[in-house]
Order: C-alpha cells, then structure tokens, then sequence
C-alpha cells in the first residue's frame, strides 16, 4: 500500500485530496491508497451528484476538515476533492489512522 501523503496536496484552503469512488457499495469506507488516490467507497449510487457530495463528506470527516466540496472530476471515479480546514500534515496523519496504520 501506498504512503497517504501520495494523495494529498496543500491548499489555501485545506488540502486537496485526490480520491477513487466505488459508487452503490454495501456502507461508506475508506478502503487504502491506490495510484496515488484514496479509495473510497459509498453507499449511494452515482447519479445527481449523489455519490460525489458522499464521498465528499467522507473525505472531509476522514481528513478531520470542516467540510468538503468536489472541485474536479464530477463524473469520472477519479476525483478532486478540497477539505478545508485541515492541513496536510494532519491529514496525512488521519489517513493512516483510518487505515490503522497510524
């Protein structure tokens, strides 16, 4: 696996964070680092921007950010998705946590 710091930007902001949805999955989790990207799966499935505004909130409550907003990739699996505010440094941290590896 990966090193969480592969999917992660600095921003104004926050931090970007590039992410992989698996729409229509069985619950909401975070599943690893692959190609540079956090996987993500959600439970709803990608039509209305459904699953981007899940996978959102599940990048933003993961990262420890406030909130999260899809800035790129509304209808690709991979996306761009701005946490504000959280740094990278702790975002990573987070990361790995949720993976247990931190």
């Amino acid at each position: 696996m990966e090193d969480p710091r592969a999917a992660l930007a600095p921003h104004p902001e926050g931090v970007l964070v590039t992410v992989w949805v698996v729409p229509g999955a069985s619950r909401d989790e975070v599943v690893g680092i692959y190609g540079g990207a956090l996987r993500l799966r959600v439970s709803v499935p990608a039509e209305g921007g459904k699953a981007n505004r899940a996978a959102a909130a599940l990048a933003a409550h993961t990262l420890g950010g406030r909130r999260g907003e899809v800035v790129a990739g509304h209808s690709a699996r991979r996306k761009l998705v701005l946490v504000r505010g959280v740094g990278p440094a702790e975002a990573a941290l987070r990361v790995a946590a949720a993976l247990g590896r931190g």
